[in-house]
């Protein structure tokens, strides 16, 4: 009798996986889903007792399927894990997973793009607009400029306009980084609102910012002459900024690359929006500048840590209230659209097919 392949799905928060790795023969497969997120292995406040849990929860199996990088998978965690033979992540990039290790390893790592089955009829093209993060970013910056989320507690708690709303016309959009997903959300601040854009990274000169705005479809510069990218210094960035949005992809270089030097720049009526990672901001800076009320606050939907510990300072703190600053909070939803997820899975399921049957597999990462 052959023997059963077993498949661990992590990380599934929304309780979705099930009907899709329930078409998987049940005699050639043993499936366990986990809804809950242990501590990253390779996290500096992560018990010992934390990272023996974790490897005995992933030792038994052969095939583990991760949701993006909820669960890192660094080096040493692989190698305590002489069962798998195949990593499944979704994406087409994991910078959780050590990829070079998993290729020693003889580990295949293999990503989900999230466009369905190959096998599925392809529905209808859509229209192509602005993808889930650049939603969501959009949405936090005016979520918090609005006010949404506090005069939604006041009018449920029987109040009534507390406070005040900021515009955004006319006001300045610092993005510090100028990548697709940069370029995306500046695009929209400055057509749908007036925004006037400048930005920063290590690397962006005046001549690459030109480029992006020709193709994103913006005029390089306006009537007046001022260039709809300005590139400025970083320092000129935090000091002038109406709004200042993180769109870094997160490395040894770019971690921690705003701290309390830049934040201390900031102009009290400004705030800080972050959809890209966590750690590319000083949390313990970022923390001390809000407790303080030195910034108007800050929309925030990545963390060091995920899912947030239940006693987070972002949790615990009143924010808003004896002169600390506004603070919104959102669980890393960035890219957590419903069709998207299923997709993922689906990938997941036919490359899961794929090498049991001995075929080719798509979408490899190692």
């Amino acid at each position: 009798m052959a023997s059963i392949t077993k498949i661990a799905v992590l990380d599934d928060y929304q309780n979705i996986a099930r009907p899709h790795f329930h078409t998987l023969h049940a005699s050639q497969f043993e499936v366990t889903v986990f809804q809950d997120t242990l501590l990253p292995y390779n996290h500096p406040a992560t018990p010992v007792h934390v990272k023996a849990q974790l490897v005995d929860r992933l030792k038994p199996f052969q095939i583990i399927c991760t949701m993006r990088e909820r669960t890192p998978f660094p080096k040493d965690l692989l190698e305590k894990l002489p069962n798998l033979k195949l990593l499944l992540t979704t994406g087409t990039r994991n910078a959780a997973i050590d990829i070079e290790a998993a290729k020693q390893l003889n580990i295949r790592v293999v990503g989900a793009p999230g466009k369905g089955r190959t096998t599925a009829p392809k529905a209808t093209s859509k229209a192509k607009g602005p993808d889930s993060t650049t939603q969501h970013a959009v949405a936090l910056i005016l979520g918090f400029a609005r006010n949404i989320a506090a005069d939604d507690a006041v009018v449920k708690s029987g109040g009534w306009q507390t406070s005040f709303t900021t515009g955004l016309t006319g006001k300045i959009f610092g993005t510090v980084g100028l990548g697709r997903l940069g370029v995306n959300v500046a695009k929209i601040m400055h057509q749908a609102f007036g925004m006037r854009i400048i930005a920063w990274s290590s690397n962006l000169t005046q001549e690459g910012a030109d480029e992006k705005a020709k193709s994103a479809g913006l005029d390089v510069a306006g009537e007046d002459g001022e260039k709809i990218f300005k590139v400025v210094s970083k320092e000129e960035l935090f000091k002038t900024a109406d709004v200042v949005s993180v769109h870094l992809v997160l490395s040894d270089r770019s971690r921690g690359i705003i701290s309390k030097e830049d934040l201390d720049l900031m102009k009290k009526s400004a705030f800080l929006v972050n959809t890209s990672r966590g750690p590319l901001v000083k949390e313990a800076d970022l923390l001390d500048v809000l407790k303080a009320g030195n910034i108007r606050g800050a929309a925030l939907d990545v963390f060091d840590i995920e899912p947030l510990p239940q006693e987070s300072e972002w949790r615990t703190i009143k924010w808003g209230v004896d002169g600390r600053s506004n603070v919104v909070l959102s669980p890393h939803m960035g890219y957590v659209e419903e069709e998207t997820m299923n997709n993922w899975y689906e990938e997941n399921v036919e490359n899961i097919e794929r090498w049991h049957a001995g075929n080719e597999l798509l979408y490899s990462l190692a």
